[in-house]
């Protein structure tokens, strides 16, 4: 009965909806997109057909049943793979795919333990509009007539795909005005003209990104220069140069954020040495403190640290712009007679290291090949840190001084397992395995960190350094929010989510004798010029967004790399202002003088960047120059 009586282009029709409405269907349950309104979850639903309507309608052009079923089988195929890749980055990332991503294959190889732990065996489900065009074409026979669509019929086909794309354009602004500015909230793109239209997009944003820096000259660092200069902090008298020619020593504590400090789970506790150093007399702890990183995590984290200068809204900076002029602080310590070195036992290429540090001035980088990894000792992204940080002290002990040297962790990261004999403590009970792991992975973190300053004792190094740690990005992602919402006692609201992107941030000096938890908001833009002053090096020259923590005129003022922020009195997420505090909402113009100042940041970031406009400024005079 299938075989007769189905009208003209019927596997057309077949093949727009089954694709439309699974992108609806993986929308809203492979996704955390939040709707607000009756209006947006008709965009949402709509979004998928605005492209669809075209690309499958192509086929309208061809004159044989075959050609026409191949291409819809090819263009159902397409749009699957890059539906489906979207949701296993998802699962691992909280984010969508940008095209820098795509090329970043060096990565892919060190990825996949992680995205192994993110795939299933269901997923097929992914891929079910391919086989319901397969069996439409095996199925229905549509009549015979001639397979070509007549010239008006095309042309009314076309009509209505343009009509449906400017209604989806007309609403979306209308919902969310000046949408395509906001390049760098891809779920707001998402949401609003849909997962492929987002793709179109986001080759447009990438080309444009190529295109500036050839277009660019130095004067366009006039205004970003005027606004840095504005917005400067003064250092603060008592902390400007209280480690001056102390070796500087910085660990990446990974994934690490602050829920885990001082806390407990299941009556054990998670960081016992880290929860000492808040309350140490040698140490100044940042318990309000935020990452900022974007797509390029960890690399992003470093970008931060290095340069007071905001990741990219897509890709990572290490291999989109790694060949930028930039004023570092490895250079800026480098020129004052500091040896600067990174320590990390994982493949020197990973995040395009190797080429970025050589861009930012470090003198040495010691990747796997300068570690000895025993049996036992390996982790699914390298070596375990206790015994990287037991041989990371003695090649510190070989390096020239004074030395700012650079020590990123590896074992508290996801998938978050960990050998037997290396687990202090036992697991969580929620319905997630990453979160119930991630427990137990902290936990050897802070162990590792302890042996670390043990070491450094142990090798003379300790009395004569100044040690800052920091947590480079979230362990647990949004995904996860029904376990965390188990673990804290408490639903994982927009404004919660917010907090729980803080990662902790210590100051350790030896002999200070005045340590304290510092309650100042801060962010890891901030960790440059805090260094700095603190080893009695000036940055007021320097083109820098950030400002020293323990400056009198710090603001307390932190821009999420995803548009969010934080001040004092308001938390700015999920598209609401809400107190600090209490996380109520309140009227959002109270976060509107600061959501315009942190468009105006990120832009002026991501134009120094994309323009390579550091190449048109002489960081020794703190003069624009006029060529390149």
């Amino acid at each position: 009965m299938l075989k007769r009586d189905w009208p003209k282009h019927s596997i057309l029709a077949i093949a727009i909806v089954a694709t439309w409405l699974k992108t609806y269907i993986v929308y809203k349950t492979s996704f955390s997109i939040t709707i607000e309104n009756a209006l947006q979850e008709f965009i949402l639903f709509l979004n998928p057909l605005s492209l669809l309507l075209f690309v499958y309608g192509l086929s309208l052009f061809f004159k044989t049943d075959k050609g026409k079923n191949r291409y819809l089988i090819v263009v159902s195929l397409i749009s699957s793979i890059v539906l489906y890749s979207n949701v296993a980055f998802y699962r691992f990332f909280n984010d969508f795919i940008t095209l820098p991503v795509l090329f970043q294959t060096e990565n892919f190889g060190d990825v996949t333990s992680s995205a192994a732990a993110s795939m299933y065996i269901t997923d097929i489900m992914y891929f079910a509009d391919v086989i319901i065009i397969l069996l439409a074409m095996k199925f229905v026979s549509e009549k015979t007539a001639s397979v070509k669509a007549s010239s008006v019929q095309r042309k009314a086909y076309f009509v209505l795909s343009a009509a449906v794309l400017f209604l989806n354009l007309g609403l979306a602004e209308a919902e969310r005005p000046q949408l395509l500015t906001r390049s760098f909230d891809r779920e707001m793109l998402v949401k609003n003209i849909g997962m492929y239209n987002y793709h179109i997009y986001d080759v447009y944003i990438q080309s444009k990104s190529q295109a500036q820096r050839v277009l660019a000259d130095g004067s366009e660092l006039v205004e970003v220069n005027n606004y840095v200069r504005s917005n400067y902090a003064e250092p603060s008298e008592e902390m400007f140069g209280i480690a001056e020619g102390k070796n500087l020593i910085v660990v990446t504590l990974e994934s690490l954020q602050t829920f885990t400090i001082n806390s407990e789970m299941n009556g054990q506790t998670i960081t016992p040495f880290l929860n000492e150093l808040t309350k140490d007399e040698d140490t100044i702890y940042f318990p309000n403190f935020y990452h900022q990183t974007g797509l390029g995590k960890t690399s992003d984290s470093e970008f931060l640290l290095e340069n007071s200068l905001y990741p990219l809204s897509g890709g990572a900076v290490f291999f989109t712009h790694s060949g930028n002029s930039f004023n570092s602080m490895a250079e800026k310590v480098g020129n004052e007679g500091y040896f600067t070195n990174v320590q990390h036992a994982n493949t020197k290429s990973f995040w395009n290291r190797d080429i970025m540090y050589e861009s930012l001035g470090v003198d040495n980088f010691q990747d796997i090949q300068s570690y000895t990894v025993e049996e036992g000792q390996a982790v699914n992204w390298g070596m375990k840190d206790i015994p990287f940080f037991e041989q990371s002290v003695d090649l510190m002990a070989e390096m020239p001084q004074p030395f700012y040297n650079r020590l990123l962790t590896l074992t508290n990261h996801h998938p978050f397992t960990l050998d037997e004999e290396d687990k202090f403590i036992s697991e969580f009970d929620s319905n997630s395995g990453t979160l119930n792991r991630y427990f137990q992975t902290a936990r050897y973190l802070d162990e590792a960190v302890k042996e670390l300053f043990d070491d450094l004792k142990e090798r003379g190094l300790y009395e004569d350094s100044v040690i800052v740690m920091y947590g480079d990005h979230y362990g647990i992602s949004e995904n996860h929010n029904e376990a965390m919402a188990q673990y804290l006692g408490k639903e994982i609201t927009p404004y919660e989510s917010a907090q729980l992107q803080k990662v902790p941030f210590f100051v350790h000096i030896p002999g200070y004798g005045e340590g304290h938890v510092d309650e100042e908001i801060g962010g890891q833009i901030d960790m440059r010029p805090t260094i700095l002053h603190m080893l009695g090096i000036d940055s007021s020259d320097d083109l820098q967004f950030g400002g020293d923590l323990f400056s009198e005129e710090h603001e307390e003022f932190v821009i999420f790399r995803d548009g969010r922020f934080v001040t004092e009195d308001y938390v700015y997420a999920g598209n609401v202002c809400h107190d600090n505090g209490t996380g109520e909402e309140v009227a959002i113009e109270h976060c509107q003088p600061y959501i315009e100042q942190a468009l105006t940041e990120l832009g002026y970031s991501e134009s120094i960047i994309n323009g390579d406009l550091l190449r048109f400024y002489d960081e020794k005079t703190g003069q624009l120059v006029t060529k390149d």
